[in-house]
């Protein structure tokens, strides 16, 4: 983790992993191929976001096999009681206060897996996005107040960025509300 708890981008994809399999079992090779499709959806292929080897969340006991394939690739992967702890910790770190290509990825996965937390815990990462995403649009109605009267059409794309993030902030206050 960074120094204000935010997490690395090893640690998103450690989360990724450790999440998918609190939905079902799954080999070394379907949760391979199912981390890298999600995270490459919501943020694109990148090098520096698959560091984390799946096998390394093995040896240090977060996941483990319960079936014997005749290769690691065939055997069926589940998450450990030590790999329940480290989910919800990487679930409850800390989020950035921009709103970046890796900072998006890391709301995706908070929200995936929310279900995992206790209720109070879940409400408290929320608050976090609805803060998040007020101070980004209030960033974003700043910039339209200094630049918006320019001519071009860089005044409409902010009124459009500022609806998202106002639309973002009421689906998470009703979210939260629902918990």
């Amino acid at each position: 983790m960074y120094a204000d708890r935010t997490l690395i981008p090893t640690e998103v994809i450690r989360l990724c992993a450790l999440g998918t399999l609190t939905l079902a079992p799954m080999t070394y090779a379907e949760l391979a191929r199912e981390v890298r499709a999600f995270t490459g959806r919501l943020s694109g292929p990148t090098l520096d976001m698959m560091g984390t080897s799946i096998q390394l969340l093995r040896t240090e006991g977060l996941i483990e096999a319960i079936g014997s394939g005749e290769a690691d690739a065939e055997e069926t992967l589940r998450l450990t009681q030590a790999g329940e702890s480290e989910l919800r910790a990487l679930l409850s770190a800390n989020l950035r206060n921009t709103l970046d290509d890796l900072s998006r990825l890391v709301f995706a996965l908070k929200l995936r897996f929310l279900h995992v937390l206790e209720p109070a815990v879940a409400r408290e990462q929320i608050d976090r996005m609805i803060e998040i995403s007020t101070a980004d649009k209030a960033r974003r109605a700043d910039t339209k107040a200094r630049y918006g009267h320019e001519p071009g059409h860089f005044g409409a794309w902010l009124d459009a960025d500022i609806d998202r993030a106002q639309d973002r902030v009421a689906w998470l206050t009703a979210l939260k509300a629902r918990l």
